[in-house]
């Protein structure tokens, strides 16, 4: 069996994002569930108990056991955007690491304050960011601006985090950009040495329900090709990469995954997690332990998120 990984979980824990990006993932069915499990201290508290007890390192009933070996667990907390729910993170981050998680979290940075960065920061291994291009009207036309027009200004969000990353040696930092119609010409490399992040995930936009701002073969791979100077942190996902090699769990507290990966169809998705328990919910879902175990093995120091 390969060495242990990292295994991480990523909990979209809320719907709601102040931003509206075309081509965003982040929507979900929520006939079964009608309420997002975030606005119920017991419930969400329930959901993070049963995964841990499921997911814990050493857990030899976890079918996963026999198909790879991992020496951590990780908390990865996402959305939406999941600092619209600021007041409430504190808490999730403080009984996800009582339960042994370790904890990160993937932003579009519009509300990472330096009040909130000097609070969550000692408690995350990873922090991650969203950004797509350096452009304002690449920006707008992405749909990352909020209702009022506002976008990231990513000079005072590359000093805060400049600031938080003193603040804690160990916080590594990590930037997200979906490839589209709209940025895949474009060249980052003054913005990724600014930020000087530890790793790049470069995704390709996923058309799970359209296929509004696709791109090309061809243009994925050239993006890809023009920041080859950054080999060293980069990670490229193109769409098979990430069909079912994801842990997922939606806002309502189901594990969920992009499959069938065919435009306008949406998800395939569990039972409630608090309800049947995970270990029946996620035998109810396709998962590719080779491919979730390829990401990371192919990151340097197998960090990936």
């Amino acid at each position: 069996m390969p060495n242990p990984i990292p295994l991480v979980l990523n909990w979209h824990l809320t719907e709601v994002c102040n931003y509206r990006c075309h081509y965003c993932y982040a929507t979900w069915s929520e006939s079964a569930c009608p309420r997002e499990l975030i606005q119920s201290p017991e419930r969400t508290s329930a959901l993070l108990s049963e995964l841990y007890r499921f997911f814990r390192p050493g857990n030899s009933d976890n079918p996963l056991a026999s198909q790879m070996s991992w020496s951590s667990v990780r908390l990865n907390l996402a959305g939406g955007e999941p600092l619209l729910h600021a007041n409430k993170l504190a808490g999730i981050v403080s009984r996800a690491r009582a339960l042994g998680f370790e904890v990160s979290i993937i932003s579009n940075g519009s509300c990472l304050t330096r009040e909130l960065l000097d609070q969550l920061a000692p408690q995350l291994t990873w922090l991650g960011i969203s950004i797509d291009s350096a452009s304002p009207e690449v920006n707008r036309g992405i749909g990352r601006v909020d209702r009022r027009g506002r976008l990231l200004d990513l000079d005072d969000l590359a000093t805060s985090l400049a600031s938080a990353r003193q603040s804690n040696p160990g916080l590594r930092l990590k930037l997200n950009t979906v490839v589209n119609r709209l940025n895949h010409s474009e060249d980052l490399s003054a913005l990724i040495q600014s930020f000087a992040p530890q790793k790049w995930k470069v995704l390709r936009m996923l058309p799970v329900l359209n296929q509004h701002l696709v791109v090309s073969d061809e243009q994925f791979a050239a993006f890809v090709a023009r920041h080859r100077t950054f080999a060293g942190i980069i990670c490229a996902e193109d769409n098979q990469d990430m069909r079912e090699s994801y842990l997922m769990v939606d806002p309502y507290g189901r594990f969920f995954q992009n499959s069938p990966l065919i435009a306008g169809q949406g998800y395939a998705y569990s039972q409630s997690i608090n309800e049947v328990g995970a270990e029946a919910a996620f035998a109810q879902m396709a998962f590719d332990s080779e491919r979730f175990s390829a990401r990371y093995i192919s990151v340097a120091a197998g960090e990936g998120a």
